[in-house]
C-alpha cells in the first residue's frame, strides 16, 4: 500500500507545527485571527496551548514593549523551545500548565488566542470556562479549529473518501467537530460571539495536501482499524498520487467576548451570540 509519494510516519509535532505554519494556508489563517484578535500596545495577552511558541513574536510585536505575552502549554519539550525562540523579547513568558486549569489568577488578561489546540483537549467547556476566567471584562478571546467533518477529498469512488473522512472524524481525532460547535460551547462559557468566521482550505496539490493531512499514514491506520482493506486503501492512494487532486476542509475562526455584568445563563440565553456575523 505503501506510496513513493506520500509520508508513511508522522513527523515530530514541532515539526509539524513549524511546517504549518509555513505554508500560504498557515500564514493566512494566522493573519486573520491576529486582524480580529485586535491588540493594541500595552496589553496583556494570553497563548493558550502556545506549543513551540510559533506565533509569540507576532503577539509580541502587537503589544509593543509596554505589554505582556504569556504562552502557556502542557509539554515541557514544547515549553523548553517556546522559551527558547522568545529569548530575546522581553515581553513574553512561557509556562507549563494545563489550559483545564490555567497557571493564571482571575482576569489576568485583555486578549486570549487558541490555535488548533481544543480539538485535543479532554474537555473543551472546561477549557472554555478557564479562558471566561482569566479574560478582564471586554477582554477577546479568538479561536482557531478545524471541523473534519467537512473534510472532502475528490476520487471516482466516494465511498471510500467518504469511509476516509469518517474514520477521522470518528478515530483519528478527539474533538473532531469542534469547530461548528465553539460557537455554542463559548457562550455557554459566559462569553458572547459576535462573529464565526469560515475559512475553507483547498488543496490541489497531493504532495502538499499530505503535508497537512496525512493521508496515507491515515489511510494505514485505517487499515489497521478495519474501516479500509488494503486493496481498497491502495486504489484511494494511488488514485491521489496520480490523477488530479482536491482536497477541503473548513476552520472556523470565533471571536468570543467577555462583557461586563453579563452572567453565563444570560449570554447563552441571547441568540445574538449565537449567530455568526462579519
Amino acid at each position: 500500500m505503501t506510496s513513493t509519494e506520500f509520508e508513511t510516519a508522522a513527523p515530530d509535532p514541532i515539526v509539524y507545527l513549524d511546517r504549518v505554519a509555513a505554508t500560504d494556508l498557515g500564514r493566512s489563517y494566522k493573519g486573520h485571527m491576529l486582524d480580529v484578535l485586535d491588540i493594541r500596545p500595552g496589553q496583556t495577552v494570553l497563548d493558550l496551548g502556545c506549543g513551540p511558541g510559533t506565533d509569540l513574536t507576532s503577539l509580541a510585536q502587537a503589544v509593543t514593549g509596554t505589554g505582556t505575552v504569556i504562552g502557556v502549554d502542557h509539554d515541557p519539550t514544547a515549553v523548553e523551545t517556546a522559551r527558547a525562540r522568545a529569548a530575546d523579547r522581553q515581553t513574553v513568558t512561557v509556562r507549563l500548565g494545563d489550559i483545564h486549569d490555567l497557571p493564571l489568577p482571575d482576569h489576568a488578561a485583555d486578549r486570549a488566542r487558541t490555535d488548533r489546540v481544543l480539538q485535543h483537549v479532554t474537555d473543551p467547556a472546561q477549557a472554555l470556562r478557564e479562558f471566561h476566567r482569566v479574560l478582564r471584562p471586554g477582554g477577546r478571546l479568538v479561536m482557531g479549529e478545524p471541523d473534519w467533518d467537512t473534510l472532502t477529498v475528490d476520487h471516482p469512488d466516494s465511498d471510500l473518501s467518504r469511509a476516509y473522512t469518517q474514520y477521522v472524524t470518528d478515530k483519528v481525532v478527539r474533538n473532531a467537530r469542534i469547530g461548528r460547535q465553539l460557537p455554542r460551547l463559548a457562550a455557554e462559557a459566559g462569553f458572547a460571539v459576535p462573529a464565526v468566521i469560515p475559512i475553507t482550505s483547498v488543496f490541489r496539490d497531493a504532495r502538499e495536501a499530505d503535508k497537512i493531512l496525512g493521508l496515507e499514514r491515515t489511510a494505514q491506520r485505517a487499515v489497521a482499524a478495519g474501516h479500509f482493506d488494503q486493496e481498497a486503501a491502495r486504489r484511494w492512494l494511488d488514485h491521489l498520487s496520480t490523477g488530479p487532486f482536491l482536497a477541503a476542509v473548513t476552520l472556523y475562526i470565533v471571536v468570543a467576548e467577555s462583557y461586563p455584568g453579563r452572567s453565563r445563563r444570560a449570554v447563552a440565553a441571547d441568540p445574538a451570540t449565537t449567530a455568526g456575523r462579519h
